[in-house]
């Protein structure tokens, strides 16, 4: 089944609780909680470039997981500082060390935050992190009733794609909300990190597609035999040259799929700096991924993509822009789910889907190029 639609709108949100939106000239110290992978930073891009345009003289600070410090370099408009999350009880990103936690909670009081933003989820864990910040003022989405200490919130809106999730939090404090595209700002040494990668490879005088196999949760992750046989098969029909991406730990469902193919691709796992793989994926005919972090960077860099969809919500994570971003899923009764394995034998919600349906939707990609 293939997903296309128009991008939708930035509903309205109701029921927005207690005092009203901040004077924006007393706002001097913001901090953004969101300690989240790949994919769930960047759809939190718009939202934060919202919230930059808002309070343009207040400093924002990123409080995220260890990683996505270098967020701060990418995003110098948008983001100033960066605090790693030392973790929380219930928060299941980061281990609990209490000690480590109570001095975290105590230097961000210290350092005084004006205004407070949960951009982690539905609140009902993520909003007891944020209030023990003590800021002026704290914003969030939240389930049921909101928590007393909220200065301003929402119910959480989980009928609406991830990114207008995101950006209706801008909305509640009076920002002005635009387009929800994503972006990834991409440096000359990532151009010349891909461009160096590409210019060892002979010419095929086809397309050049990528195809990410592997992904941080085992069950979003489509049968390795079956992306070599669509690797096979765009090999065949129109000489393409397949690169297979991928971080060091992903080598060995890298080599499944290898092991699998009966033509030879271009094995790039562990070989590129996320910046890297960022300009490869701006440099491809097509990128094909589960999905996962990398499809994220296709979309916001506007390559043409094919994600494979299993048991993530496609309604809050498929590409806004579809016109040459398309999913492919097969619907079924127990997606979507939270599983890190799929409890069943047969994988249903991606074992279903066919080399041959992925390559029907590559096909009207290719077409166009």
């Amino acid at each position: 089944m293939i997903f296309t639609s128009s991008t939708p709108p930035l509903q309205h949100l109701p029921n927005v609780s207690h005092q009203s939106i901040p004077a924006k000239n007393t706002v001097k110290r913001i901090a953004i909680f969101r300690a989240l992978q790949l994919g769930d930073m960047l759809q939190a891009i718009p939202a934060i470039r919202a919230i930059r345009s808002g309070f343009p003289n207040a400093e924002i600070t990123l409080i995220g997981l260890p990683w996505a410090e270098f967020l701060i370099q990418r995003f110098p408009a948008y983001l100033d500082r960066f605090a790693a999350f030392a973790g929380f009880p219930g928060i299941t990103e980061v281990a609990v060390d209490p000690e480590r936690t109570a001095r975290f909670i105590e230097d961000q009081r210290a350092y005084g935050y004006d205004l407070a933003i949960q951009m982690h989820g539905s609140g009902r864990i993520s909003n007891g992190f944020v209030l023990a910040l003590e800021a002026g003022m704290t914003v969030g989405y939240y389930e049921d009733q909101p928590p007393a200490q909220l200065t301003l919130g929402a119910p959480y809106p989980d009928d609406q794609p991830e990114a207008l999730r995101n950006l209706g939090l801008a909305k509640l404090l009076g920002c002005p909300v635009a387009a929800p595209g994503l972006e990834f700002p991409l440096f000359e040494q990532d151009y010349r990190e891909a461009a160096e990668l590409l210019h060892r490879l002979p010419s095929t005088g086809g397309p050049r597609i990528g195809l990410h196999t592997g992904a941080r949760v085992p069950a979003r992750r489509w049968p390795e035999a079956y992306f070599a046989s669509l690797a096979d098969e765009l090999a065949r029909r129109y000489n393409a040259q397949i690169l297979l991406t991928g971080a060091a730990n992903e080598s060995e469902t890298i080599s499944k799929v290898i092991a699998c193919m009966r033509t030879q691709p271009v094995n790039l796992v562990g070989k590129t700096s996320l910046g890297g793989l960022a300009a490869l994926i701006r440099l491809l005919d097509l990128f094909i991924s589960n999905d996962t972090g990398p499809a994220h960077l296709a979309y916001a860099l506007d390559t043409p993509s094919i994600t494979i969809f299993g048991p993530a919500d496609d309604r809050r994570w498929a590409p806004l822009q579809q016109s040459h971003h398309l999913i492919v899923r097969h619907p079924v009764a127990c997606s979507p789910c939270a599983y890190w394995e799929c409890p069943f034998i047969d994988h249903p919600c991606l074992s279903h889907i066919t080399s041959a349906q992925v390559m029907t939707v590559a096909d009207k990609l290719l077409n166009n190029i």
